[in-house]
């Protein structure tokens, strides 16, 4: 990860998590990762060019993380970075995808999966399985889709939602991937979620390597139960993603349209990400350029992963995370109280 100061009690902290994953995985971790959500079509139908444009640049731009899963358009984002990988050497990259969900076909369907927010056909559905059998097939099933024998990181995903599937991915789930890892059939393994109560339970009731914390350690709210200490004092490391909060710090001036986890913007949380814009411009920092860098300040922070479904966003993406932040501008967020006086 680009850094912008000195060596710190935060930086030592991070290295003792970093520690121990494979070399492999921290080389990959000291660049922004490249979530592939966009490439199922998330929100809007995106060409499968712009998708191989968009990996092309970040290869060429060191990025060498890369996250998909089978949820994401029914496992047309696992095919298209498949496909955008093909060509390059498999031990210089960091992939990972995500299980507990089945890909079935669909019975009934009606044209569009749009109503899970992808833009792709319905001809399959989401079967939800955290037993170890569902764990494994899930894994054979999508290194087919991603054309390659091996994947590095396996995230349990979503397990709360939409009923809480806990208890049988930590008998199920859990223990499989375990003895993967033990065998060395994959590098880590972790839980992604947005539910921070949930992913607090895998800290406290099982050993993650890794945490997949989305849209719940941000520039606009930090979680509140004490995952992010939870995650440092057992050294778990967390990858933070949708740093945006679905696109409401993705402006510099968020607008009245903007979306927050995945649904439009309630109007407290509008306004304070407008609070967080106006400190933002009197220190001539942008919104975005900030949601980007705050993560990576907590040292249980070991990568900062965003979505790129063009060459335009990963390049963004990049001049936002290559520009220092003042220390100033944090002090004033806690100054007035919109950062926590621990984040």
């Amino acid at each position: 990860m680009t850094s912008t100061h000195e060596p710190n009690a935060s930086d030592t902290a991070r290295s003792e998590i970093l520690r121990r994953l494979p070399a492999k995985v921290r080389t990959a971790f000291s660049t922004l990762g490249v979530g592939a959500a966009q490439f199922g079509n998330l929100g809007r139908p995106t060409e499968e060019d712009s998708c191989l444009q968009a990996v092309e640049l970040a290869w060429e731009r060191g990025l060498r993380y890369f996250d998909t899963a089978p949820h994401y358009g029914l496992g047309l984002s696992e095919r298209r970075l498949g496909r955008a990988l093909a060509s390059r050497p498999r031990e210089e990259s960091v992939v990972s995808t995500k299980v507990g969900r089945l890909l079935r076909e669909n019975p009934a369907p009606t044209g569009s999966d749009a109503h899970n927010g992808f833009h792709v056909p319905d001809d399959l559905l989401r079967v939800r399985d955290y037993t170890a059998e569902g764990t494994l097939r899930s894994l054979e099933e999508s290194l087919l889709r991603l054309g390659t024998d091996s994947v590095d990181i396996v995230w349990i995903h979503d397990p709360e939602e939409p009923d809480d599937r806990f208890d049988e991915a930590l008998t199920g789930a859990v223990p499989a991937l375990e003895r993967m890892r033990d065998e060395g059939v994959i590098s880590a393994w972790g839980v992604g979620s947005k539910d921070a109560a949930m992913l607090r339970r895998f800290v406290d009731h099982a050993s993650p390597d890794l945490l997949m914390v989305s849209g719940r350690y941000t520039l606009l709210e930090q979680e509140q139960i004490g995952l992010m200490s939870a995650c440092l004092r057992e050294q778990v490391g967390v990858v933070a993603v949708s740093v945006f909060n679905s696109g409401l710090l993705a402006r510099e001036e968020p607008p009245a349209e903007a979306w927050y986890d995945y649904g439009p913007a309630p109007q407290h949380m509008l306004d304070r990400a407008r609070e967080l814009a106006a400190v933002a411009r009197e220190h001539a920092v942008t919104l975005p350029g900030a949601a980007l860098a705050f993560p990576m300040r907590h040292p249980a922070v070991v990568n900062v992963m965003a979505g790129m479904r063009s060459p335009a966003h990963v390049q963004r993406n990049l001049d936002l995370f290559d520009t220092p932040i003042p220390e100033d501008f944090w002090n004033d967020l806690q100054a007035r109280g919109l950062l926590k006086e621990d984040a």
